[in-house]
Order: C-alpha cells, then structure tokens, then sequence
C-alpha cells in the first residue's frame, strides 16, 4: 500500500501541472482568436460551442479539477489509513483540505476576481503538499541483517 500511496500522490503532482498546462494552453488560444479578429464577449461566453480549437483547455481544466483531482485526493486518503507511512493520513488530509479549497475557489473565481488570483497561489500549495507526501512515502532504509548486526 506504500506504493500505491506514493503513486496517488505523485500522480496528484503532475495533475496539478497539467491544470496549469490546460490553461497556458487555453489562454494562448484565446490571444490567438482574439488577435485574429474574434470578440470576446456574454455571447461567447453563453454559448455552448468554443469557438477556438484551444478552448477545450478551459474544459479539461474544469473536468480534471472539479472530479480527477478530488477523486484522487480522496483516495490517497483512502489509502492512507492501511498504508502505515509515519504521518500519511495527516498529509493526505491536508492534501484533501488544499484540494477542497482549490475546488471552492475555482466555482467563486467566476464571482470574484480574488479567488481566482487565490486559486492560483492555492495550486502551489496543493502540488508542495502532493509532492512532499510522496517524498515521505519512500521506503526506510533496510535494517541491518540479524548476521551483520553491529556488536
């Protein structure tokens, strides 16, 4: 179970990187149609068609955050509880709690500005804490043979 819960962290790392890939990506599609001409604007907005092929960012950003992500967060903790690393369920829970901020700040980001600026800063918090519980669930040293004990 170590490993497991090594690989749900690490892999929660690099889920955080490609949410900010998602939006890098979708963000330069958008300079793009909008140096070309497009308008940005309510109607665009309502509408249920993107209108730049690097639109689908903003949707991969929106699906990975708001279930991968948190799915994966539940089930480090999940699997924090039989995977005996000294303080993995607390960082799994402090994962879990960074996660559910960041989803909350994504929703609230679309009403203020603020939390969308927080929910940047907060990401850097949710990859430290993902990365650093994968870091500590490195196997221990291995103990000395009971022929090659120390006098």
């Amino acid at each position: 179970m170590r490993v497991v819960y090594r690989i749900l962290a690490y892999v929660i790392a690099v889920e955080v990187a490609l949410q900010a890939a998602f939006m890098a990506y979708a963000i330069a599609g958008l300079y793009i149609w909008v140096q070309d001409g497009g308008v940005l604007d309510s109607a665009v907005l309502e509408s249920e068609e993107v209108p730049f092929d690097e639109g689908i960012g903003f949707m991969l950003h929106g699906i990975n955050g708001m279930m991968v992500i948190p799915a994966l967060a539940l089930l480090l903790l999940i699997v924090s509880f039989f995977a005996k690393i000294k303080g993995g369920v607390r960082f799994a829970v402090i994962l879990l709690l960074w996660v559910a901020l960041q989803v909350f700040l994504g929703i609230f980001g679309h009403e203020a500005a603020i939390f969308g600026l927080l929910h940047g800063i907060v990401a850097f918090a949710v990859y430290g804490t993902a990365f650093m519980a994968g870091f500590r669930a490195k196997r221990p040293a291995s103990e000395p043979a009971v022929g090659n004990a120390p006098q």
